[in-house]
This record gives structure tokens, sequence and C-alpha cells, in this order.
């Protein structure tokens, strides 16, 4: 519709209509423009379709500003009628199809969805689901296989792991005392991954070079993951649900619609002469 702002400023083109507090009807004429009425029902119908942002306006100035942009449309439209191209009309008509197929998939992609059939989809998406193990570690970083030797000893020692990483570890999550966190596969680089999967829980591996520099890496804990619960993927499901009967929607309405298309040769390369329809 164009700019909001255009739309609320107040300009000459503003109305007030004096009219009964109890006319509530949707065909209440609001505001008449060279014989063509604006009505309470045109000024709802645009007020649906704005962009979330302009809904929390107040009331008023939704009223007011809504009215004023129906009336520079209709003026605006009234004007290029009188000079109306072939360009044009033909435009308005794709619009217009464009329009009502979008409310036919709006329609699909908005119909209810029952709780039997999101489940039914949660069950058919996860019934060959597989743990995979996740892993709880810490790492010591360090420059040098010698650094990260010496380090290890240390903690053969007794030395804590986390206080020598707050104290030695080059990495961002030294002064956590090496905390990763849970991770699964494929979230750290080859060589740190598979130092991790070779060791039992509490173990500390030999070092270990990646492109970072050389870890000590501490297998805290591991556990296989499951599959979400349903709450947790719920909307993605949803989601998913919609974009299915549309797609099944336009698949079935146009398998089902009488198509004839004409046996013309046309070279391809016409749909580039605009000149066929600026007369």
């Amino acid at each position: 519709m164009g700019k909001f702002s255009t739309l609320l400023r107040a300009t000459g083109l503003a109305v007030t209509v004096a009219m009964p507090v109890k006319a509530q009807e949707s065909d209440t004429v609001m505001a008449t423009v060279n014989g063509t009425d604006i009505t309470l029902g045109h000024m709802i119908a645009l007020k649906k379709r704005l962009p979330d942002q302009y809904q929390q306006l107040e009331d008023s100035v939704l009223f007011e500003g809504i009215l004023e942009q129906l009336i520079q449309q209709t003026a605006l439209a009234q004007e290029i009628e009188k000079d109306t191209t072939r360009s044009i009309e033909l435009a308005r008509e794709n619009e217009m199809r464009a329009f009502m197929a979008g409310e036919m998939l709006a329609k699909v992609g908005t119909a209810d969805i029952s709780e039997e059939e999101i489940q039914a989809a949660y069950d058919k998406q996860f019934e060959n689901f597989e743990p995979e193990p996740e892993f709880n570690a810490s790492h010591i970083l360090v420059e040098t296989e010698e650094e990260a030797a010496a380090l290890k000893e240390e903690i053969e020692g007794g030395a804590d792991f986390a206080e020598v990483a707050k104290e030695k570890s080059s990495g961002p999550s030294g002064p956590e005392g090496g905390s990763l966190g849970w991770f699964g596969k494929g979230q750290m680089v080859p060589e740190f991954e598979a130092a991790v999967i070779a060791l039992e829980e509490g173990q500390i591996s030999d070092p270990v070079q990646t492109q970072f520099g050389w870890h000590l890496v501490k297998l805290n804990e591991s556990r296989p993951t499951n599959a979400p619960e349903l709450e947790a993927v719920r909307d993605e499901i949803e989601r998913t649900l919609r974009s299915e009967a549309v797609e099944q929607a336009i698949t079935d309405i146009t398998e089902s619609a009488e198509v004839t298309r004409a046996e013309v040769e046309i070279d391809p390369a016409t749909i580039q002469n605009e000149d066929l329809i600026e007369n």
C-alpha cells in the first residue's frame, strides 16, 4: 500500500464523517470519491492486511489513516482509468488472479490441524530414530606438544584438570576450567572428535594436534541422544503439515481443472515483445 507514514499523515484529503454512533454496518459509507463509495468494510479489510507493527497503532490513528489511504487510492485509480492501456488491463487481471489464488492457499494453509495429524506426523518422522552419542568434555589448549605432555604429567601427578586449564589453557574455555559442555558428532574438528570418542569417561587423552594448537582432552560424561519431545518440534511439524497441504491443494485443484492448451505455435522469444500490449 506504500509507506504508512504517507497513509497516516494529516493532509487536506482527510475526511471526518459525521454519522450516528450506532451505524456499525460494514456497508456504512465513510466517504465518496467522484461517485465511488468507500465503506467501513473496505477500511476493515485494509486494516486486516496491515503489517503487524501498524496493527498496534491507536484505533483513532488507524481509522483516519486508513480512510485517507483509501481516498487517495480511489482518486488515483479513477484518474488512471481515464487512460487505461491494454498493458494495465492485463496486469490488473494478473494481479486479481494472483490475489485470489493467494487467498485460496491462505485458506488451506491456515486450516485447523488436528492433534491426531500432528501426532501421526511426529511418529512417522521419528519412528526410525537411532540414538547417537553426545559428549561432555573439557580441554586444555597450548601451543606445543611438549607443553601439553608436561601438563598431562602434572595432572597425572595429582593436579586438578580444571585448575590447570584455568591457569594454562589459551582457549576461550580456559576460565571455565576448559569445559566445553555437551556436543554431538560433527560439532568439533575431526581430530578433536576422534580423541573424544576414543576416551573412557574420566580419562585424559595424550596430546592432540588440531588447527588451533595442542590439546589435552578429558571426557567427563557421555550419553545417547533421545528423540525430541513432541512439544519441542510441534511448530516445525505444523509448518511442514501446512506446507504439504498447500502443495497438495495446488496439485489437486490444478489436476481437477479442465485445462485446454491451445495448439498454436508461438516463438518463445515473443514473450519479450512488450510492444504487443502497449496499445
